[in-house]
């Protein structure tokens, strides 16, 4: 997962199965301005559609993503 901030923020992405459980947390700490990249590693998960929420000070978005075993 690759993102770009603008500013100095804190920074949450979650991720949540289709029932809108959270099963991961992949980043939850104050960054830099700058480009980044986020490994998610579905070991033990099922193959599926999953979603992945980022958060920061002045925005939020939420994606689809599709793990295949």
């Amino acid at each position: 997962i690759s993102f770009s901030l603008s500013v100095d923020s804190k920074v949450l992405i979650k991720v949540y199965d289709v029932q809108g459980r959270e099963v991961q947390t992949l980043v939850n700490e104050r960054m830099q301005a700058g480009t980044y990249e986020v490994d998610f590693d579905g070991t033990g998960l099922n193959s599926g559609v999953y979603f992945y929420r980022m958060v920061t000070s002045n925005f939020s978005e939420t994606k689809r993503m599709i793990l295949l075993k």
